[in-house]
């Protein structure tokens, strides 16, 4: 009887002890807190350098337009795939990487990772990564969760799965039905910076429909106020210093 209670006792206190653990890394969620203290998660680089990352494809309907834009300022970009879009058009995930752009992980399926236990972060994780791995013939090295909502299941699994996980500094807020071009642009400017990581979507799969129209729209001017401000764009494999976890040697 002594035994059965302490048994419950102690679980009944491990369980919040082990949810706080669990959660903690959510405090990363808080921008401003992030890119102070968190730098290399939120992306920061080489401060004549702004990474532009697109988030929740590929999408038939819409990643084409953002690839004939890309290719027409001769840019490149990393493209944070959903396992589900990328077994739905395995053919366009080709399409990115012989593009030139560097393609990493958002996960297999847009759920938050606070709603899920270890085994089930790994598996989410480790899915995405092999299928994207077998579909361009090199495995992914990046990792950013749904909502940008890290977890420790989340951390570890990236550790033994071999993808570092990255948010970014500055967001368009462009997967809302009232985003347009002019809002999108101005809402990415206000927060960039040399060195900042750009986060936008290329497919409304989990936004409101044809939000990816505001990005697109607002993707030209984005890359003018970047050469204004003499930085240049591209891919966070080169937003890093060489040898650092963000940076890698050009081939």
């Amino acid at each position: 009887m002594i035994t059965a209670r302490l048994l419950r006792t102690s679980a009944f206190v491990a369980l919040p002890a082990f949810a706080a653990a669990h959660a903690a890394p959510v405090i990363s969620t808080f921008g401003p807190l992030r890119k102070r203290v968190m730098p290399r998660l939120s992306g920061q680089g080489r401060t004549d350098h702004v990474a532009l990352t697109f988030d929740d494809g590929p999408d038939p309907l819409s990643t084409p337009f953002f690839l004939r834009l890309l290719a027409d300022r001769r840019v490149r970009a990393t493209f944070f795939l959903l396992g589900t879009e990328a077994r739905r058009s395995p053919g366009l995930v080709r399409d990115i990487a012989l593009a030139g752009h560097e393609i990493a992980v958002h996960g297999w399926s847009h759920r938050p990772l606070l709603l899920r236990g270890p085994r089930a972060t790994y598996e989410d994780l480790a899915r995405a990564r092999d299928l994207v791995g077998d579909l361009t013939g090199r495995q992914p090295q990046l990792f950013r969760p749904p909502y940008g909502v890290m977890t420790t299941a989340a951390h570890i699994a990236a550790r033994h799965l071999g993808l570092t996980p990255v948010l970014w500094t500055c967001w368009g807020q462009d997967w809302t039905a009232r985003a347009t071009p002019e809002s999108v642009h101005r809402t990415v400017t206000a927060d960039l910076r040399g060195g900042g990581t750009v986060l936008l979507h290329d497919s409304d799969c989990t936004s409101a429909p044809g939000a990816w129209r505001s990005a697109l729209g607002a993707l030209p001017r984005i890359l003018d106020t970047c050469q204004e401000r003499g930085l240049d764009v591209g891919p966070l494999r080169d937003h890093g210093a060489v040898g650092s976890p963000l940076g890698h040697q050009r081939p």
